[in-house]
């Protein structure tokens, strides 16, 4: 949990490590883990929202626009996560994420060059799609958000700001899906989050150490190894 807290720090991604940890060397049940991840992430949200304050300026609007999609994509993603089967969202998170990291790892002049910035409606829907895939994996929102934008030719700064951003809304909104069906340890989800807390502190500090391209690269082989464990969970879903 201290080294997902380190890779939310300094890259956005690390939540995906936090319900497997629990599930498969402590032995929580997959509906308690998911939920108290979801309001352990807030905590490093926080942390992310401060980190803005006094890193590279982005479009306020677009990050708010995010924001307004995500709350309410998290909201029914947590009240549908024991009711859906999440088989085919995983396979296909699975291509998203391998694909973004292949592109992000192209040599600058054979990558596809940045894209025109998104409309605030698309990226809205873009937020919705992030929170409710986010409740639903109980992965956290970057994991799901920086490869959709990457993937989009979004600028790295934006991205990364934005995968900031999505932590908070996604977390606190599916956090209140999750009490409200009674499946929310508190306890467990207070020192999940402190824990992460310490470790995306300690991750944003070397971040700011790294120049874009090399957190960039680092991000990629992150969505590689993200990719391949969705890819698996899919195969365990689809031979069950």
């Amino acid at each position: 949990v201290l080294l997902a807290g380190a890779l939310i720090g300094a890259t956005g991604i690390g939540g995906v490590l936090v319900v497997p940890a629990l599930t498969q060397l402590d032995g929580v049940a997959m509906r308690d883990a998911v939920a108290a991840s979801s309001l352990a992430f807030a905590f490093p949200a926080v942390a992310g929202l401060w980190w803005l304050r006094t890193g590279p300026a982005v479009g306020a609007t677009r990050l708010w626009a995010l924001v307004a999609g995500a709350a309410p994509g998290a909201v029914m993603g947590g009240l549908l996560v024991h009711r859906v089967n999440v088989t085919w969202l995983m396979a296909g998170l699975a291509t998203l994420a391998i694909a973004s990291a292949v592109r992000g790892l192209l040599p600058a002049r054979a990558a596809a060059p940045e894209r025109a910035e998104l409309h605030a409606l698309t990226l809205a829907g873009i937020g919705w799609a992030t929170g409710f895939g986010s409740a639903l994996t109980g992965t956290g929102g970057p994991v799901i958000l920086i490869p959709v934008l990457m993937f989009l030719g979004q600028p790295f700064v934006l991205t990364m700001a934005a995968a900031q951003v999505i932590q908070l809304p996604v977390a606190l909104s599916a956090t209140a899906a999750h009490a409200a069906s009674g499946s929310l340890n508190l306890l467990m989800a207070g020192l999940l989050g402190v824990i992460l807390l310490a470790g995306s502190l300690a991750g944003q500090r070397l971040a700011g150490k790294a120049n874009v391209r090399v957190l960039q690269v680092l991000v990629c082989y992150l969505l590689l190894v993200t990719g391949f464990w969705f890819a698996w969970k899919a195969v365990q879903g689809i031979l069950v």
